[in-house]
C-alpha cells in the first residue's frame, strides 16, 4: 500500500502544477482537508465534460476512474452527477480544469 497524502496537500500540489502549465484549475468545492474524497472535472471543447474520481485499487495503489462510467458527458449530466455525489458525500472535493486542449494529466492512469 502506497503512503498517502492528505487531500488538502494533493489539491494544493495539482493547483500549482497546472499554474505551472498554465492551465486553469479551480476549487469547486472544498470537502474534508485530510480524506476528503476527489472528483476533477475536465471541460472539453463544446461543452464536453470528462469527471474523474480518485479512488485506491485493491493493491492500495491511487487511480482514476471515469465516472459515471460512460467517458465523456455533457454539463447537465456533470451537474445532475455532481450534485448527487456532493448529496452522498459530504467531504468530496470538487476541482474544475478548464483544458480544451487536453492537456491536464492526473497524476496515475485513467480507468475509462
Amino acid at each position: 500500500m502506497e503512503p498517502r497524502l492528505l487531500t488538502r496537500v494533493w489539491v494544493q500540489a495539482q493547483i500549482r502544477l497546472c499554474d505551472r502549465h498554465f492551465i486553469q484549475m479551480m476549487v469547486v468545492r472544498r470537502g474534508d482537508p485530510d480524506a476528503g474524497a476527489v472528483i476533477v472535472r475536465l471541460l472539453g471543447e463544446a461543452g464536453s465534460n470528462l469527471l474523474l474520481r480518485r479512488r485506491t485499487s485493491l493493491e492500495g495503489v491511487a487511480e482514476w476512474a471515469a465516472v459515471p462510467g460512460e467517458g465523456e458527458v455533457d454539463n447537465q449530466a456533470a451537474e445532475d452527477y455532481l450534485a448527487r455525489e456532493i448529496e452522498r458525500d459530504r467531504d468530496l472535493w470538487i476541482l474544475e480544469v478548464d483544458d480544451p486542449k487536453g492537456r491536464y494529466r492526473p497524476d496515475t492512469p485513467i480507468e475509462i
